[in-house]
Parts: C-alpha cells; structure tokens; sequence
C-alpha cells in the first residue's frame, strides 16, 4: 500500500484504534510502573524486545509482570499518583473523528486499570476499550494476568481488530500505532498508520504505509 492509498482511507474511515502506550499516552504504562516498583531498567529491555517483534507478545507481557509483581495496593498507588499524560494532539483528533461520526477505539496491550482514566479523558466509552487485566490473590498480591484477553497473545490486536469490524459493520477501519504488534493488525485492519511523536522504532517506520511524527498531520489530512 501506497502513502497515497493510506491517506485516501484514512479520510473515509468510518473507524479507527488506537494503540495506547507511547501513542495515546507518553508512556509505557508497564514501564513506569515498573520504575515505581523499582524495577524499571530491567522491564524496559523486555519491552523493547516485544515492540520490534524479536521475541512473541505474551512472553514479553509475561516475563515482565513477573519482575515487577505490582499488588492491588501498589497499582492504585501508582494510579493516584501518575496522571495520564496524553500525547499532544490527541484529544483534538479524536474530538474531531468523534464529529465525523467516526467510532474510535483504544485496543492495547496494557492493562485496563491504567488505561482507564485515559479513555475517560478522551470520552471513549468503556466499552471501545480493549485491554488486559491483572489479576490478584485473596490478599491482593499480585497472582497473573487474563490469559483469557486476546491483547494478552502474539498477533491479538488483529483478533480485536477483526471482532471490532465484523460486530461493528465497519467499511473502512484505521489502526494506528507505535509498535510492531499495532502493525500485525494490518489486515485485518485496512490502513495501518505508524505513529513515531513518542517513540520511533525504525522497523515500524520501514513498514508503515504511512508513518506521522504528530496528530496534528492526521487532523490536517481529515480538514
């Protein structure tokens, strides 16, 4: 696909998901909250691995959760004290496909509990959000995750995407996003735009049939 023929459906997408971390959010949510647990250095080398694609989705997940083990009490913690900061641009994009009568969604492989307050800044209904969950013991300790959320697997945004156009009767469906597994969604999803305004990562870059630096040239392409 041409830079040409992603933006020409851009502009017709009566749908469009979002990738959360470093694309709606500044942030890696897992990563800073690895930094509040204390163990941030050594998940941010496993996050970076799942991002390009070297090793599979849910062994990333998996093995970082496993370092960090956050309680219930330290990921509220870490949730009162660690305000979303939404990248810039984002809330006038969405305002604007949200005029358009476009449907917008936030499909993520970070967990619901952090995304949350994100989705409810940009009035995304709860229901539009996909995301994984962390489970906890009877004490609150940490115990796993939902392995039952297609997120939580190598290739689930696709899975997602998928499910959003055939329930949803979607013509023209938009994914976008900074990592390799928003771009494993392309098909099903039917553009796919690299976003790099927080973090460039040079092979979804050379993948990308249009890759952007800031949400103000996706605005501007819609005007």
């Amino acid at each position: 696909m041409s830079e040409k023929e992603a933006r020409q459906l851009w502009a017709v997408s009566d749908c469009v998901c979002f990738d959360v971390d470093s694309t709606v959010c500044q942030d890696e949510g897992l990563d800073e909250l690895a930094d509040f647990c204390g163990v941030g250095d050594k998940v941010k080398r496993w996050t970076k691995k799942g991002m390009v694609g070297t090793i599979g989705f849910r062994e990333s997940l998996s093995t970082r959760l496993q370092m960090v083990r956050p309680s219930k009490k330290s990921l509220e913690e870490f949730i009162s004290i660690h305000p979303v900061r939404l990248t810039p641009g984002i809330r006038e994009l969405v305002a604007c496909l949200h005029s358009r009568g476009t449907d917008v969604y936030l499909v993520s492989g970070g967990f619901r509990e952090i995304i949350g307050p994100a989705a409810d800044q940009l009035s995304i209904p709860a229901d539009r959000v996909f995301a994984n969950s962390i489970l906890f013991d009877d004490t609150g300790d940490y115990n796993t995750f939902d392995f039952n959320q297609p997120t939580s697997q190598t290739g689930g945004k696709g899975l997602v995407i998928q499910r959003i156009k055939t329930e949803g009767q979607y013509n023209t469906l938009t994914m976008i996003g900074d990592g390799y597994t928003d771009y494993e969604a392309f098909p099903p999803a039917d553009v796919f735009i690299g976003f790099g305004g927080n973090v460039m990562r040079q092979k979804v870059k050379d993948l990308s049939p249009w890759y952007v630096t800031s949400f103000t040239e996706l605005i501007n392409a819609l005007l």
